[in-house]
């Protein structure tokens, strides 16, 4: 229960009566119907407001009770305008004798790493170099050229079908790149023209939605590798991840398939499968289910597009046929490369950490080069995209540095390694989380 504030001198009348809270008080509203969190200090009730979060609802459940600061100046670059919104929802502040951090979470590095992001403002880090997206966008449209070339050129057989997919499915992995930047809103200062450009590229570019997009990353970022609320490590049962659920499963004698053999069936299930099966069903029910017309608009101007360019040469069933299979290269690109940063990293419940270790815990980087920051969208450098998700993807090897040394001074590893090695990691912690699995089913 809420007790009166201390007025102090000078204080205004609304801040005198401003009721204080306690964290242990704080923590009881983490409910889907009660949610309260606390922004520097401050204390906000977003039940009712939840749901026209345009992150989504789920975002701000997975703060609810918790201090959410750094997850807020994170995803947000237009202050001004959402503390617009911020502002009615307002009911307190944290009382007094209360620390600023929850649960016992490391206030020296929260410091740390706050005043990491004042220099990295200072350095202008989060301003972007528009040429940059710019000449990003105009190779994805000079591919796409370039693919209807070929086939208007060379014909339908069965080589210059197999370059195109390939040239195709290469836009489609850099378009993909591309509308994740405008998604976390690090192109323009404004969010609106970062939600318009965002729209055209996940949209028309890629047939996709961008609001099933923004409600299933965001909650990724604010709480990776956490079973419950990063959406990426829900596996649906066909793969255990980790080192803790493994073992839960093999102890409660869970089979839904022979995980031992998870690093296997991987190949067949995993890369081919993820994009031209579960997340265009995915996508296509969120957009019906949720009546988001303008996002199905938007997908819909694409398959016209397609279709009444490919159709001419392989007819209705042929183009559907060549689409999937562009859909499933680009799968495998796109499996590769967001799980050598994440599935190879720590997976449980979870454990209440600030946001900097939150996020290391969960990443990992790959060494930079020319090509690895292209093939990846530089998710190459995917530790200082998690801690800073509004920089523009230029600036993250400016910055790397002084995350390297922050990690340092506190003894947070920072881990970092050769592309082969990130990929092949990626089979190895299957196969490592498949054998605990198996150890725990037959001994324990």
């Amino acid at each position: 229960m809420g007790k009166g504030g201390n007025q102090g001198e000078g204080a205004t009348e609304r801040e005198a009566q401003m009721p204080t809270f306690s964290w242990e008080e704080i923590q009881k509203h983490d409910l889907r119907t009660d949610k309260w969190l606390v922004i520097d200090r401050k204390v906000y009730n977003v039940t009712k407001w939840s749901s026209r979060h345009p992150g989504g609802h789920r975002v701000i459940e997975h703060y609810a009770g918790e201090d959410a600061t750094d997850a807020f100046f994170a995803f947000h670059r237009d202050l001004d305008l959402v503390r617009k919104f911020l502002k009615p929802l307002l009911i307190g502040e944290l009382a007094p004798e209360e620390p600023s951090q929850d649960r016992g979470k490391n206030p020296e590095i929260t410091e740390d790493f706050r005043a990491l992001k004042k220099t990295a403002e200072d350095m202008n880090l989060f301003e972007s170099n528009h040429v940059f997206f710019l000449l990003h966008l105009a190779h994805i449209v000079v591919m796409e050229v370039i693919a209807w070339f070929t086939i208007f050129y060379f014909g339908n057989g069965w080589i210059p079908t197999l370059i195109t997919a390939c040239i195709l499915a290469t836009s489609q992995a850099q378009a993909g790149w591309l509308q994740h930047d405008y998604g976390h809103l690090s192109v323009y200062k404004k969010s609106t023209w970062n939600h318009i450009v965002h729209k055209f590229i996940i949209g028309h570019l890629k047939g996709a939605s961008a609001s099933w997009w923004n409600h299933r990353h965001f909650q990724h970022h604010a709480k990776p590798n956490i079973f419950s609320k990063d959406p990426d490590v829900n596996m649906l049962h066909v793969f255990v991840l980790g080192e803790r659920q493994p073992v839960e499963y093999g102890k409660k004698k869970l089979k839904y398939l022979p995980y031992n053999h998870q690093h296997e069936y991987f190949f067949l299930i995993g890369p081919p499968m993820l994009v031209p099966l579960y997340f265009q069903y995915q996508i296509i029910m969120n957009m019906i289910v949720h009546k988001d017309w303008l996002d199905l608009a938007w997908a819909c101007s694409y398959y016209a597009r397609f279709f009444i360019t490919f159709t001419p040469f392989y007819g209705v069933l042929g183009a559907i046929i060549f689409l999937n299979f562009i859909r499933f290269l680009e799968s495998h690109w796109f499996v590769w490369v967001t799980q050598m940063n994440h599935i190879v990293m720590e997976i449980d419940r979870e454990p209440y950490r600030d946001w900097f270790s939150t996020q290391l815990t969960a990443t990992c980087n790959v060494e930079q080069s020319f090509f690895n920051d292209w093939f990846s969208g530089h998710l190459n450098f995917q530790i200082e995209h998690h801690l800073f998700p509004t920089m523009p993807r230029h600036n993250f090897h400016k910055i790397a540095p002084l995350v390297k040394s922050l990690c340092a001074k506190h003894g947070i590893k920072y881990q970092e390694k050769p592309l082969l090695r990130a990929l092949l990691d990626i089979i190895r912690s299957l196969r490592k989380s498949g054998q605990l699995w198996l150890d725990a089913y037959l001994h324990k």
